[in-house]
């Protein structure tokens, strides 16, 4: 019973717009930390779901044109970085003895968009339940790090709105922390940040496609629907000026909604996950997860990456 009433109180304060979403997510691995998760699988449906339609109602703020130009400009880019943290990804999971399956799952995760990429790609390539929530265990305790210390790090650096939005699509896995750290460092970094993220996060066709050709499988593809409506709220607020006020206000949903999403992301996170995860594939992600990060960034900063 403290559980829930804890847990709901906690759910309301990340939902009273009072909290930035870095403190939400703190709270909620505060929470998972210390009590026992009082509604599990509801909460992971409703992570998925609300996630989701924040994004799209974020593309109520954002103007088509930039949106489209950004996700031009990064194209070179994703296909670029995908590429590599793949390949170095599956070097990394043989040489630390990881299972193929958890270390395929981990690099698409942090090459493509985190838990997305891996529920997408996970069935297909008949990943087990085991298999499936140690990779994910992975992406999540190293997304919920990247959402506390990227904006820390950017001011620290000194690193304008172009280049945080950019480096935080390349470097973070999931579209909620993307979507979280850039709203923290400004409205230029987060058209950028979430536009180029949601470009990467339609890689997970051809490479469910490739999986599917590849093993055999007959599992439906999970197409990412809500990417083509972002873009569709984006070219309404574009074509419909008039309609700002209520644009505006659709847009501060969202952001309490994706707030909401990271409280709920965190609670997910307990000491039963970070002991499944075990410490290889955690060193895997880790590793994997600095190399990309540390190497975008400073490719950013040398001005060999910009939009």
């Amino acid at each position: 019973m403290t559980a829930k009433i804890i847990f709901f109180a906690a759910l309301l304060i990340a939902a009273s717009s009072f909290v930035s979403p870095p403190v939400a997510l703190a709270m909620g691995l505060l929470f998972g930390l210390i009590f026992v998760h009082p509604f599990p699988k509801e909460s992971a449906r409703v992570t998925r779901i609300l996630l989701q339609v924040s994004v799209v109602g974020l593309g109520f703020g954002m103007d088509l044109h930039q949106v489209l130009k950004a996700g031009r400009s990064g194209f070179l880019y994703t296909v670029l970085s995908i590429s590599f943290a793949m390949a170095a990804g599956m070097a990394l999971g043989k040489l630390l003895q990881v299972q193929i399956k958890n270390a395929f799952l981990i690099s698409i995760g942090t090459a493509i968009c985190g838990g997305s990429a891996i529920a997408a790609l996970g069935p297909i390539i008949q990943a087990t339940d085991e298999q499936m929530a140690v990779s994910l265990g992975t992406i999540f305790v190293l997304n919920s790090v990247a959402l506390l210390i990227f904006p820390a790090i950017g001011a620290a650096l000194h690193l304008t709105q172009q280049q945080f939005g950019l480096w935080a699509a390349l470097a973070i896995h999931d579209t909620s922390s993307v979507v979280g750290a850039a709203a923290k460092y400004g409205a230029v970094a987060l058209v950028i940040g979430t536009t180029v993220k949601l470009a990467r996060a339609l890689w997970i066709v051809p490479f469910a496609a490739g999986a599917a050709v590849a093993c055999g499988a007959k599992t439906k593809i999970k197409w990412p629907w809500f990417i083509g409506l972002f873009c569709l709220a984006a070219l309404c607020n574009t074509l419909f000026p008039q309609a700002a006020p209520a644009f505006g206000l659709l847009t501060r949903i969202a952001k309490v909604g994706l707030t909401v999403t990271l409280f709920l992301i965190g609670s997910g996170i307990s000491l039963a996950t970070l002991r499944q995860v075990g410490p290889r594939p955690l060193l895997q992600g880790v590793i994997l997860w600095a190399i990309v990060s540390v190497g975008s960034l400073w490719l950013i900063r040398g001005g060999w990456i910009a939009l």
